[in-house]
């Protein structure tokens, strides 16, 4: 079993498939799915005809491999470029340095041999059981038990945009715990009732008017997060100011198992927070976000976001709604 053989034993149409089910996780385009399914099926049908003396059939269904498997970098060069379009083995292991990044596998070396192993995908085991429903409420942002889970949630966004992958849950949990001293209203957590784990977070984050002028410009000033500079573009207002018009939601981000079941319940604890934030800022009307991923878009548009600003350096975008409009939404009706 070589790589040149993958398209014979999983079908292009079956690949298709797949990379359109992966397609939502966040960082992973099109490009890297598809390296990342030919790379899967791969491992999968090798590890097969090693431990079976049967003739191999083509398959329709990927299990995943147990344990690791190996993979040089030339064998995934061979997968990732094929039809004569051959990358480097240096570019090979590179795409593989970034699957890594994302979640998607796990690579170790020992000096000699590369092996690898495929991370199970909520978005396919989905598909096939449905995930368990679990007890979830909303609740306020606790800075002393939840910077650190959440921070852990949200890197899994970011990772990918960072070479400093390991960075990036410390670099969050610190920024999470400035904003939480300054204004802690904004910041909501999903939370398990079994476990008190959190699973999906946000923050509305109330933007001084001073730094309204950055929602009209390039997409990528707005980023800090995934930045790497430590200075926030961003100044937040002090409650009381009714100067402050706009809120910028600065994150927004829910487990991926866990998803469909608690999106309706975010999106009603989020109106509900705004609706509190008014008592502070009683003049907010505009609500602004950044898409960095084409996941989001459909929730965006269902929701009545128009898009403001793009860069041409960059996939990101301004998105905008009023908050009224926001608030007038009927979530149990939209999601019916």
């Amino acid at each position: 079993m070589g790589p040149e053989q993958i398209d014979e034993w999983f079908a292009h149409d079956r690949q298709r498939e797949y990379i359109s089910l992966l397609m939502g996780r966040v960082g992973l385009t099109r490009r890297r799915a598809e390296c990342f399914v030919r790379l899967w099926a791969y491992l999968w049908l090798k590890q097969t005809v090693q431990r079976n003396t049967a003739t191999l059939q083509p398959v329709q269904n990927l299990g995943v491999p147990e344990g690791e498997v190996s993979c040089t970098c030339r064998e995934a060069a061979l997968l990732f470029y094929p039809d004569g379009d051959r990358g480097s083995d240096r570019s090979a292991g590179m795409m593989l340095d970034k699957l890594a990044a994302l979640g998607l596998v796990r690579k170790t070396f020992d000096g000699n041999t590369l092996a690898i192993a495929i991370n199970p995908l909520p978005e396919l085991q989905d598909q096939a059981e449905g995930v368990e429903e679990i007890e979830v409420t909303a609740d306020g942002f606790n800075p002393r038990c939840d910077v650190i889970p959440v921070a852990n949630l949200l890197a899994q966004n970011y990772n990918w945009m960072n070479r400093n992958a390991e960075l990036v849950p410390y670099r969050i949990s610190r920024i999470l715990r400035q904003w939480a001293d300054q204004y802690a209203t904004g910041m909501r957590v999903l939370r398990r009732c079994d476990n008190l784990n959190p699973i999906g977070f946000y923050v509305f984050y109330p933007t001084s008017p001073a730094s309204e002028m950055i929602f009209f410009g390039p997409p990528s000033n707005g980023l800090h997060l995934s930045a790497v500079s430590d200075t926030d573009p961003f100044a937040m207002a002090e409650a009381g100011d009714r100067d402050c018009r706009a809120i910028f939601i600065r994150s927004w981000v829910i487990d991926s198992p866990y998803r469909q079941q608690t999106l309706p319940l975010m999106l009603k604890d989020a109106q509900q927070t705004l609706k509190v934030m008014q008592q502070d800022f009683p003049n907010i009307c505009d609500l602004h976000t950044l898409i960095i991923h084409p996941g989001y878009e459909a929730l965006i548009q269902q929701l009545g976001f128009q898009k403001t600003g793009t860069d041409s350096t960059s996939s990101v975008y301004w998105v905008y709604l009023a908050i009224d409009r926001f608030l007038a939404i009927e979530i149990d009706a939209l999601f019916s």
